[in-house]
């Protein structure tokens, strides 16, 4: 055994001072290369409680942190802000190029026909909108400014948008309020005849888009104009032209500054507004916010301080129409079958073609003539009492009363123009005429002319044999341009001594003798018809001069066996017949000839006359 050798294994040393095994894994005092084996050091674990208080020391507070890399952060918002507003605009410009400006809508360019009587009065319109186009020029200045006033005040100078009123009606949309208003003329215009009137976002933001393009390719009073032409004002009318005849019974340039505040006023609400003269609440309503129109016209010197304090409240048309307004529609189907004809064009391409028409009636005169008739009390037991008036120039042909009916929409056959009814005596004064030309040779013969060629044939002998054939159409313009222009039909019938012995038999040749025109005889109206006593089945009454040519036709018709049909009937006895149609005609007359208007025969030579 080596001196060395603890065979005890205590850990001792054994006189080298080495313990027993240390540093040597296998236990062994010495390594087996002979050298001392190298100390290991051991990692000292730290406790728990340590390595917590040691990551607490090395991480800084919340808000030391967020203050550290705020300027980091900051950049980092700007950068985003900045991207997005960059594609924002990138694709707002993107947006611009690709929108184009889109045609009107067909309804807002399709143009009504409008009817006049020979004095320039509306009588109403054929077509499938109320509208027809005017020039800027035509619209006085004062009902320009009116409407800027009432509806879009910076619309001289604003860029076709209104950022405030966008955002104010986006909102609404996305927060599902009420629709808002207040959009720009130029927008309205957009909105009204470019785009379709949806609620969206969308289409809200295409309209601003379109607007600021209108507005910076076309004029601001081409954008005033187009909009004056196709906005709605109510009672079905379309465009200032159609407004001012609805509502004033005038043509726009004729405007006055009291009435152009009202139009721009109901702007705001036309559906409410229309019955403006007819409901005193809407009146009383429409009348303020007038003032109020009229007040920012004058604050913006659009009028002056004398116009404002003269203005007073317009009256209005009746709305709904009145009576007479329904007989009217007998003279439109006469006047517009005429005008077809002379333009060559069917009825259905001259009602939406935008034509005037200005006829030969008398609408002041038609009036008065319906209003007369209409006071017979009618038949009883499904008795139908007709009253036709026909009142035409002598020697020119000029229409001006034709009363067919009492009520349109009761019976749209005209019985003035179509009525064929029994003429028994009425056509006696010409037994003794053997020469007569045509057309009146062929009229003559006839068993049952109608009231209109029974009031030409009288009209024949006033103008001393000279047949002029009848006519409702004085004059066709279109765009301003005049494309027809009538021009009197006459010739040489009757020679002047077949017309003078006519006239004899008639005794009607001293209409305006008589002083009572109220009177059964006044005026010395011959009176005809078929049956007598209590049989009669029609009365005719005649009257004329150099002036006027009148006829008033009494007849009556019951229901037929079959459906749909009528047949003659027996007129009624009270009030008598020949004394009714005789007091219609003698009123009539009166209205049309008295002192201080003018005369028939001046009114067809005004309707000749150039524009």
């Amino acid at each position: 055994m080596s001196v060395f050798e603890n065979r005890e294994g205590d850990g001792k040393t054994d006189g080298g001072g080495i313990p027993d095994g240390a540093g040597n894994p296998d236990g062994a005092g010495n390594g087996a290369d002979g050298l001392l084996p190298r100390p290991v050091r051991t990692a000292r674990r730290p406790r728990k409680g340590m390595l917590s208080k040691r990551r607490h020391r090395e991480r800084a507070p919340l808000r030391i942190r967020l203050r550290r890399n705020r300027g980091r952060r900051l950049r980092r918002l700007s950068y985003a802000v900045l991207t997005l507003l960059s594609a924002l605009c990138a694709a707002a410009v993107l947006a611009y190029h690709l929108t184009s400006i889109p045609k009107p809508h067909p309804e807002t360019v399709t143009q009504s026909t409008v009817f006049l009587d020979s004095g320039g009065a509306y009588l109403g319109r054929r077509g499938p909108v109320d509208r027809q186009d005017i020039p800027l020029s035509a619209v006085p200045r004062h009902v320009q400014d009116a409407v800027i006033a009432a509806e879009n005040r910076s619309f001289r100078t604003d860029s076709g948008i209104s950022p405030r009123a966008i955002a104010r009606a986006t909102l609404a949309t996305l927060t599902g309020g009420d629709p808002q208003g207040g959009s720009t003329i130029t927008q309205q215009y957009v909105k009204n005849a470019l785009l379709s009137p949806e609620h969206s976002l969308a289409r809200k933001a295409r309209e601003a888009l379109i607007a600021i393009k209108l507005d910076r390719t076309r004029t601001k009073d081409e954008i005033l104009e187009g909009y004056l032409d196709t906005v709605y004002f109510g009672r079905g009318a379309a465009g200032i032209q159609s407004a001012a005849r609805n509502y004033f019974g005038v043509d726009a340039q004729s405007l006055t500054v009291a009435q152009g505040a009202a139009l721009a006023s109901i702007l705001n609400i036309p559906s409410y507004y229309e019955k403006a003269g007819s409901d005193p609440k809407v009146t009383a309503k429409l009348e303020n916010r007038w003032e109020w129109v009229l007040d920012a016209m004058a604050a913006s010197g659009s009028i002056t301080a004398k116009q404002r304090a003269a203005a007073r409240f317009p009256a209005f048309r009746f709305y709904p129409p009145g009576e007479t307004e329904g007989q009217r529609q007998y003279l439109i189907d006469v006047a517009a079958k005429e005008a077809a004809d002379r333009l060559g064009i069917t009825e259905d391409r001259l009602a939406s073609g935008g034509y005037s028409v200005t006829t030969t009636f008398d609408l002041a005169l038609q009036d008065s003539a319906t209003q007369l008739v209409q006071k017979h009390p009618g038949g009883e037991k499904g008795v139908r009492v007709h009253t036709a008036v026909v009142g035409l120039v002598p020697g020119d042909g000029a229409v001006r009363v034709l009363n067919g009916g009492s009520d349109y929409a009761r019976q749209s056959f005209n019985d003035a123009v179509s009525g064929a009814v029994e003429a028994g005596t009425a056509l006696d004064p010409f037994s003794e005429v053997r020469h007569a030309g045509e057309p009146l040779s062929k009229l003559l013969k006839t068993t049952a002319p109608t009231p209109l060629n029974l009031a030409s044939a009288y009209a024949t002998v006033a103008a001393d044999g000279r047949y002029a054939t009848p006519y409702t159409v004085a004059r066709i313009t279109r765009e301003g341009r005049t494309v027809y222009r009538a021009r009197p039909d006459v010739r040489q019938v009757l020679d002047e001594k077949e017309a003078l012995v006519a006239g004899g038999r008639s005794g009607a040749v001293a209409v305006d003798e008589a002083v009572d025109a109220g009177s059964a005889k006044a005026k010395n109206f011959a009176v005809a018809g078929a049956g007598g006593g209590i049989t009669r089945r029609t009365v005719w009454t005649t009257g004329y001069d150099d002036r006027l040519a009148l006829a008033v036709a009494l007849f009556a018709d019951r229901a037929g066996s079959r459906k749909g049909t009528t047949v003659p009937a027996q007129l009624p006895n009270e009030p008598s017949p020949p004394e009714f149609a005789q007091s219609v005609a003698a009123r009539i007359w009166d209205a049309a000839t008295k002192d201080g208007s003018k005369s028939a025969a001046e009114g067809a030579a005004a309707s000749h006359a150039p524009n």
